[in-house]
């Protein structure tokens, strides 16, 4: 039998914001070297089905991602270990995204030394459609101590 949580509260849930400027979108799609004409091509993507530049699938979901680990690092050391993410909605520029994750369940894991979290979440568009649908299944452990930090910054351990 697992033991309760230690670390993370189930129903926790956080979210951030992410605005989707035309540059933004051309600037991350170049970084991933997604060079799909619909992120960089401004009358291309015009004359397409999205009626404009859409973000790389990419952009929305890593930042949807990256969430996890922002969050929980302000009072544990995240892990992450699956994902499961569905694009249902293009993201375009100029679209302000909300991204909300929601921990569905935790339990301590003893020879992992941290809590094993599974969570569900969303990507809204400013109109309340979802772009984005995800899971996820991480490890989150207790903050290593300063000292041991230390040690391991300089070697002493």
């Amino acid at each position: 039998m697992n033991a309760a949580p230690r670390i993370v509260t189930i129903g926790e849930t956080f979210s951030a914001t992410l605005a989707l400027s035309a540059d933004s979108v051309k600037t991350f799609a170049t970084l991933v070297n997604d060079l799909n004409p619909l992120h960089h091509d401004e009358a291309y993507a015009a004359q397409s089905r999205f009626g404009g530049l859409i973000a790389s699938g990419t952009q929305p979901t890593a930042h949807f991602m990256a969430l996890l680990a922002t969050h929980f690092s302000t009072y544990a050391q995240p892990l992450g270990l699956e994902f499961d993410i569905k694009l249902k909605k293009a993201a375009h520029a100029g679209d302000t995204l909300v991204m909300t994750w929601r921990v569905r369940d935790a339990y301590w894991n003893p020879s992992l030394h941290g809590d094993l979290t599974h969570l569900e979440g969303t990507v809204k568009n400013q109109r309340g459609e979802v772009t984005v649908v995800g899971a996820s299944t991480i490890l989150v452990m207790p903050k290593p101590e300063a000292s041991v930090d230390a040690s391991i910054n300089t070697g002493t351990l």
